[in-house]
């Protein structure tokens, strides 16, 4: 986004420069981040992108018109509605086994998201321990932990997580898990960086003065400065969550069969690519659409989370 003066102005009577101070109250910081997400379009261009999915996912069985494993041959590979053969009563068409698109693409929104969300979070938390151990404690602890993080971040991502899934097998747990384990070291880098210098800061220091054991200095002072930029971070890595997932769907090492989830319409649509493109081309639009809108709400909190723009009206 592009930058803008950072004289203060008035913003609903209060000082661009008091922002910070108007954030007492969960209603006036509420107002504060609508507010700056409205003045950023791409973000709520990205929020509305994002909520659809989210809505499609919590409401599936509502918004679905057929069961999404619900198998009809004599309705094989029927186009989408607005083409001259389509049909109204499957709006996206249906696979080579009569199956519609639309009700397996609501659900494997579930998929997607499920697998974000959680591996994520079981990144965020392993990351955020690891590194705030390693970047306060220093020493020898640091080299080691982090001789360790440099050797998985210089393994090839993919490839590495492809061996684990043959490994492993096909399972949602299994993909989740796999994820949130290998996905970890990324947060640990980013806490350690955050960890080192705040350690050097007033309040940390004041708190050792004080006689604060070093679990309480970093669990009470450092880990709640350390929300913002894992939250961004968190947003772009559930973008790039959904992408691996449909790799490994797309591989047939994700979860089974079975299960209706984005990766695994790609690899069934990959065979009927020349004649019947929209199988394999609705789930690639639903992965590009979710994957823009969290990037897009990603560049928005990203903003919005920096103290340095806090007093800037961007």
């Amino acid at each position: 986004m592009a930058n803008r003066a950072t004289t203060p102005q008035q913003i609903g009577g209060t000082s661009a420069d008091s922002l910070l101070d108007v954030e007492r109250t969960f209603k006036e910081r509420a107002a504060y981040f609508g507010r700056f997400l409205w003045r950023d379009k791409s973000g709520v261009i990205g929020m509305l992108m994002f909520l659809t999915v989210v809505v499609a996912a919590v409401f599936a069985p509502w918004i679905a018109p057929y069961d999404p494993l619900e198998q009809n041959l004599r309705e094989s590979k029927v186009p989408p509605a607005w083409s001259e053969e389509g049909s109204w009563d499957h709006i996206l068409g249906t696979d080579n086994l009569g199956r519609d698109i639309f009700s397996r693409l609501v659900y494997g929104a579930r998929v997607s998201l499920t697998v974000a969300f959680f591996g994520v979070l079981i990144a965020a938390s392993l990351g955020l321990v690891i590194g705030a151990i390693a970047g306060y404690m220093g020493g020898r602890l640091d080299s080691s932990i982090m001789s360790i993080i440099n050797l998985i971040l210089s393994l090839p991502y993919l490839l590495f997580v492809v061996f684990i899934a043959a490994i492993l097998g096909r399972s949602l747990i299994n993909v989740i898990l796999i994820f949130g384990i290998t996905d970890s070291p990324i947060f640990a880098r980013v806490t350690r960086g955050e960890v080192l210098r705040m350690r050097q800061s007033g309040y940390v220091e004041s708190a050792i003065s004080a006689g604060a054991r070093w679990p309480r200095i970093i669990f009470d002072h450092i880990t709640p400065n350390l929300i913002g930029p894992l939250i961004t971070l968190a947003t772009f890595e559930m973008s790039a969550m959904i992408f691996y997932e449909a790799g490994l769907g797309f591989l047939g090492l994700s979860v089974p069969p079975s299960v209706p989830s984005w990766g695994n319409m790609l690899a069934a649509g990959r065979k009927y690519i020349q004649c019947c493109p929209w199988i394999a081309a609705a789930p690639g639009l639903a992965i590009m659409w979710t994957s823009l809108g969290m990037n897009l709400v990603g560049d928005w909190l990203r903003d919005v989370l920096d103290p340095r723009l806090r007093r800037s009206r961007k």
